[in-house]
């Protein structure tokens, strides 16, 4: 290993990927295994800061209209800000910017109105994990794009995710979503002393008929602490980087030459 297992620095936005898939993630983050994303990344990315310029617009008391979102997202379609592999995914720049300015006014046109936004991709404290055997994890970041929103029932934390599987026959898919939105959760009440209420996820599909659904508002953080009948993932990642054990997952969604800079490396997906 290259880096120092005792005490490592991790942003919190990537921890939901640790799970996924520790042995790319330990390739990426503590490897620094370096890779071009695919176009399908760069749409996403596209997308996501589109709605932020809406919704952090919103909250500033001065609002952009969807239009300006959308000139947003193509320009950040157009300038990439990292190194982009158009052979990776089969999806053309013309096609990934129809889909993008779709998924783009839907949101603000159909998604934003839902929610009462306080925060927009919020700065975090660090929180630190000890894992024993003088092993600490400090968790730090903002909430990529995640917002906080007040409701009825409480301070909540909805994710926006874009991909061709984030909406599942009309609904959004909280399927292997806690583990991140979990984080979140728990990195905002460390920071904040306020207690949330849960997370929720807003998929915007990525797909040719961009569909978009908003989940229902469930509890992730339990899936970090655990409950008296099963350990939580904070206490299992603990056990993980204290043993020095990062497992591949060749059944990732993302375990594709698209995703995973730790690909042309990897066995375990042949």
């Amino acid at each position: 290993m290259s880096y120092e297992p005792t005490s490592l620095k991790i942003r919190a936005s990537s921890f939901g990927q640790f799970f996924d898939c520790s042995y790319a993630w330990e390739g990426k983050y503590l490897l620094g295994i370096g890779g071009a994303a695919g176009l399908r990344a760069l749409l996403g990315t596209g997308v996501h800061a589109g709605t932020a310029a809406f919704d952090s617009a919103r909250l500033a008391n001065n609002p952009i209209s969807p239009d300006d979102a959308a000139g947003v997202f193509v320009d950040a379609l157009n300038h990439p800000e990292f190194d982009v592999d158009f052979s990776n995914d089969n999806l053309s720049i013309k096609e990934a910017e129809r889909i993008g300015l779709t998924l783009t006014t839907k949101y603000c046109t159909e998604i934003a109105p839902q929610f009462n936004y306080v925060a927009v991709e919020m700065k975090l404290e660090p929180l630190v994990i000890d894992c024993g055997g003088c092993i600490n994890i400090t968790l730090t970041g903002t909430m990529d794009r995640a917002r906080v929103a007040e409701t009825h029932d409480g301070t909540i934390i909805p994710d926006v995710k874009t991909g061709s599987r984030v909406v599942v026959n009309g609904e959004a898919s909280i399927k292997a979503r806690s583990a991140q939105t979990g984080t979140y959760q728990l990195m905002y009440e460390h920071t904040t002393q306020e207690r949330t209420a849960g997370a929720q996820i807003i998929g915007l599909g990525t797909t040719s008929k961009t569909p978009i659904a908003v989940s229902p508002v469930f509890d992730a953080r339990r899936v970090l602490i655990g409950t008296d009948e099963a350990p939580g993932l904070i206490q299992l990642a603990a056990d993980m980087f204290r043993a020095g054990l990062f497992p591949p997952n060749p059944q990732s969604y993302l375990c594709s030459k698209a995703y995973c800079p730790r690909w042309n490396l990897c066995i375990y997906h042949e």
